[in-house]
């Protein structure tokens, strides 16, 4: 691993956090491809299996940022262990549903209920955050954890559609559910660098959406999901008709590759010039790299365009949590990155229905036309809302509500512009203004 990443994990306790949100998120890439494809394994119906990856998605869409903001009054433990309980009890449900036929209304209740599992990736940036703010080291973290997300989406589609093909149809969404509890279990259990809560994050200001900016990317990336979501579900229909259902998942897994790959080098380099434009830019790269789906005629051809289109997405996702760091007050940050994350289930939701009733109606290869349109509406939304992106909040907001609590637990010292500087972690600033461990 390069040496900028491996000195993020100087940090005390840095590792597991982040080694549980990564098992606590293999259910992001896991449990909506695999309910398609256990639904289409046991019905054969894409409609109604796009349907309720759609619900999953809105359903996660409504009660994310609410969960969030639950998180940044009262602390991720306290919300983050009962709305697990809440998705894992709605999986328990579909499950024997799918499997036993019962009505599709039953699918859908619990379809909704899953959605109330809860953000990991923004809680475990929320504690990258805590730890390196105002350094450029939360660059490189924030370019890590994009890593990890697409590592769950290299190894999460071939886990959830190999087994539930090779296997049994409900495989997949069964693993999935065993990871998000372990995941959540450990890193609940790690006080130690759970962010301190904000109980008056949620009294005054009202939702971080608010923020104009937030709101232009909150938009532009329900564009972008809408991509994310048609892939999945044209992928599997697609490699369906080549008669290589099961490949479906080393297709997308090349798609995830793509991404990891440019994250890992987009998090060594130091940018100069405004974060902006390079956001914009990396939004209609992904648009332009939709393009060549129409035009493929093979699994082959389909794998190297979507490792191409995978280049672009992990470096626009890293700048856009760099720009929720500037549009946020510090005391709503996990809301604020729930709602790209909830911008980006209402494009799923919609990506994954409109390309399963395009597929049904006229066959997979037309439902690739579904991602080009949504790169075009990303480019268009994000285009009209730029002149907002360079107008970014003042960040003090909310850290003086609780700053005499935080000093007692943690021991930490205030600049005069009245920065925390989280010392007693066993930090302190070198003369290049980064946080360093120290004796």
């Amino acid at each position: 691993m390069p040496s900028p990443y491996r000195a993020l994990f100087a940090a005390p306790g840095s590792a597991a956090f982040s080694a549980a949100g990564l098992i606590g998120r293999m259910p992001l890439s896991m449990m909506g491809i695999g309910i398609v494809t256990m639904i289409s394994q046991l019905t054969g119906r894409y409609g109604l299996a796009g349907a309720l990856s759609a619900t999953l998605a809105l359903s996660a869409a409504l009660l994310g940022p609410q969960i969030s903001r639950l998180v940044d009054q009262y602390g991720q433990r306290r919300v983050l262990r009962p709305a697990t309980l809440v998705a894992l009890a709605a999986a328990a449900v579909l499950l024997p549903a799918a499997h036993h036929g019962w009505p599709d209304w039953v699918l859908f209740v619990c379809a909704a209920g899953i959605g109330a599992v809860p953000s990991l990736g923004a809680m475990i940036r929320a504690r990258w955050a805590a730890i390196y703010r105002d350094t450029p080291r939360l660059h490189t973290a924030y370019s890590f954890e994009s890593v990890v997300d697409e590592l769950c989406f290299i190894f999460g589609p071939i886990l959830s559609i190999g087994l539930s093909t090779r296997w049994f149809p409900e495989a997949g969404p069964l693993l999935a559910a065993c990871f998000l509890a372990a995941g959540v279990l450990w890193l609940t259990s790690q006080r130690a660098t759970e962010p301190p809560p904000h109980p008056r994050a949620g009294r005054g200001g009202g939702s971080a959406l608010r923020a104009p900016g937030l709101q232009v990317l909150v938009g532009t990336f329900a564009a972008t999901g809408a991509i994310f979501g048609a892939v999945d579900v044209v992928t599997v229909a697609f490699a369906d008709e080549q008669g290589h259902k099961g490949a479906a998942s080393l297709v997308l897994a090349l798609y995830a590759t793509g991404s990891c790959l440019a994250g890992l080098l987009f998090g060594l380099v130091r940018f100069a010039g405004a974060p902006e434009r390079r956001w914009f830019l990396g939004i209609c790269a992904m648009a332009v790299s939709m393009i060549p789906f129409l035009l493929v005629g093979n699994l082959p051809s389909l794998a190297v365009a979507l490792f191409l289109a995978g280049l672009s997405v992990a470096p626009t996702m890293i700048t856009t949590m760099g720009l929720i760091e500037q549009h946020v007050p510090r005391a709503k940050l996990t809301e604020g990155m729930t709602w790209v994350s909830t911008g980006l289930a209402v494009g799923v939701a919609l990506g994954s229905s409109v390309s399963g009733w395009v597929i049904d109606a006229s066959g997979a290869r037309a439902g690739y036309g579904v991602p080009v349109v949504s790169g075009a509406v990303a480019v268009a939304v994000g285009l009209l809302g730029y002149r907002r992106l360079s107008r970014p909040v003042t960040r003090r907001e909310g850290l003086h509500e609780h700053h005499s609590e935080r000093e007692q637990r943690h021991g930490e010292r205030r600049t005069g512009l009245g920065e925390v500087r989280p010392e007693a972690a066993g930090y302190g600033e070198d003369r290049d203004g980064e946080n360093r461990p120290v004796a």
